[in-house]
């Protein structure tokens, strides 16, 4: 009954897509000076998911195992695309530092809710077993 709840999985994917965007964000700080670096983000969480999605509501196909030939595996690590907003320094670099420090904190903003979001569902199950 209590196996597989979605509000877990979607509350890891939140974390785990936080972490990523944290990644980019300090590779693209650590290339501030590097010259000709185009800075780099990933799609915010509710595109990336939501493109996850079939048409049904249910997530899309998964490969769960080596051999299937369709589908993502659940360990995949999104795709940074090269932010093509951001504007060239003389040397040719897109890098601004305010706006990585912008990208970061909402990173970390996205991982407190998906851990806020995790503690709560564990709460609300805990009562629901509680009372069983």
């Amino acid at each position: 009954m209590f196996k597989n709840l979605e509000v877990f999985k979607i509350s890891h994917a939140m974390a785990v897509h936080a972490g990523q965007k944290q990644a980019v964000a300090a590779q693209n700080v650590a290339n501030s000076d590097t010259p000709d670096y185009k800075a780099r983000d990933l799609a915010s969480f509710a595109d990336s998911y939501s493109s996850n999605m079939s048409g049904r509501g249910a997530p899309g196909q998964l490969a769960t195992r080596s051999r299937h030939l369709h589908g993502a595996g659940d360990g995949r690590v999104a795709e940074p695309m090269i932010d093509e907003s951001a504007i060239a320094s003389p040397n040719g670099n897109t890098v601004s530092l305010e706006g990585e420090m912008l990208k970061s904190l909402d990173a970390k903003r996205q991982h407190d809710r998906a851990l806020a979001i995790y503690k709560s569902s564990l709460g609300i199950l805990r009562t629901a077993m509680r009372r069983s």
